[in-house]
C-alpha cells in the first residue's frame, strides 16, 4: 500500500519524508510548558510561530494526558476550537490535529478545521471512530492502557511490544469497521503513556516490528519521562535526548514525530532524511571543486 497521504491541503510520502508536528497545549497544566500557551492569543501565536520555524502539522490539545483536575467536554472544546479556527483564518494551508479522547470534541474540531484526531485512548470513546468517518478526517490511533486523568496502577506487560503491536493492530480493525478507510489511519505506540521506562525503551528498540503494521507510525518522545530517566535530566534540559530518541524513532520506521522544540526537531528530521537519500542537501560546496580540499 502506498505511504503517500494527504492530509488537509498538504500531500505527505511517508516513504521518504519526516513530518514533524508541533505540539501546542492550550492547557494550565502540561508537563512541558506548564501553561505557557494556555491564553487563547498566546496559543495561536506560538502556532503561528510554529508554522513559520518548519512545522509541518500542528496537534492541538486541551486536556493533558496525565492526572489532574477533570475538565468537562464543553470547557476542553471551548479551549480548542477557537484556537483552530484562529490558524486557520490566518493559515488554511495548516494541517492540525486535536489532541482528545472524546468524540464530541472531536466533532467539534473538525468542525473548526481540524484534519487529523490524535485520539491517545485508541478509540476508547465507542462514538469516536463514527465522528471520525462522518467528518471525513483522519486519525492517530494511540496505545494506552484505559482511560487518561486517572489514578492506575504500576505498569505491566508480558512482552510490551507484542502487546503493543496486536492493540494496534485490533483498533485499526476497528476503525476500518467503522468506515475509517486505512488510508486515513496512522499508528502511534504512545511512548510513556502507562509504560515505564524500560518498557518505553524495548518499544524504542523493537520500533520496526510496530512499523511493519504497514501504516504512517508516530513517535511522541519529546521531554518524556523515560528520557529524564534515562539520562537524569529534568524537565528543560532533555532535548538532547529528545532528539535521539526520535531519531533512532526515524531509523526504525517512525514518520511522523510530535515534538515541542520545533527548530531543533525540523532540522533533525531533514538530516535524517538527508542520510536516508530521502533529500539532497540544501548546498554543495565542500570537495567540490579543486580548489576547496580542505
Amino acid at each position: 500500500m502506498t505511504m503517500i497521504r494527504t492530509i488537509g491541503a498538504r500531500t505527505f510520502d511517508f516513504d521518504r519524508q519526516v513530518a514533524v508536528m508541533a505540539v501546542i497545549n492550550r492547557t494550565p497544566d502540561s508537563f512541558y510548558d506548564r501553561g505557557a500557551t494556555f491564553v487563547l492569543d498566546r496559543a495561536v501565536e506560538s502556532s503561528l510561530q510554529a508554522l513559520d520555524d518548519g512545522a509541518d502539522w500542528l496537534d492541538i490539545g486541551g486536556v493533558p494526558f496525565g492526572r489532574g483536575p477533570a475538565v468537562s467536554t464543553e470547557e476542553e472544546i471551548d479551549r480548542v476550537a477557537p484556537v483552530i479556527r484562529a490558524i486557520m483564518a490566518e493559515r488554511p494551508d495548516a494541517v492540525i490535529s486535536v489532541d482528545t479522547n472524546r468524540a464530541a470534541v472531536a466533532r467539534a474540531a473538525i468542525e473548526a478545521g481540524a484534519a487529523v484526531v490524535n485520539d491517545t485512548s485508541g478509540l476508547g470513546d465507542d462514538d469516536m471512530a463514527g465522528v471520525i468517518a462522518s467528518g471525513n478526517a483522519h486519525v492517530v490511533i494511540t496505545h494506552s492502557v484505559g482511560p487518561p486523568r486517572v489514578e492506575k496502577p504500576a505498569a505491566h506487560f508480558d512482552d510490551v511490544v507484542g502487546e503493543v503491536r496486536q492493540f494496534l493492530v485490533d483498533r485499526v480493525e476497528r476503525a476500518e469497521n467503522a468506515g475509517i478507510s486505512r488510508d486515513k489511519i496512522v499508528i502511534d505506540p504512545g511512548h510513556d503513556l502507562d509504560k515505564n521506562t524500560l518498557h518505553t525503551l524495548e518499544i524504542t528498540r523493537r520500533l520496526d516490528e510496530i512499523a511493519s503494521i504497514g501504516l504512517p507510525l508516530l513517535a511522541a518522545v519529546s521531554n518524556k519521562d523515560f528520557i529524564g530517566e534515562s539520562l537524569n535530566r529534568p524537565q528543560g534540559e532533555r532535548l538532547p535526548g529528545s532528539l535521539a530518541a526520535m531519531t533512532a524513532c526515524v531509523m526504525r520506521g517512525a514518520r511522523i514525530l510530535r515534538m515541542h522544540d520545533v527548530i531543533a526537531a525540523v532540522d533533525a528530521a531533514r538530516m535524517c532524511e538527508a542520510i536516508m537519500g530521502w533529500r539532497q542537501p540544501a548546498y554543495l560546496e565542500h570537495n567540490m571543486h579543486p580548489t576547496h580540499n580542505v
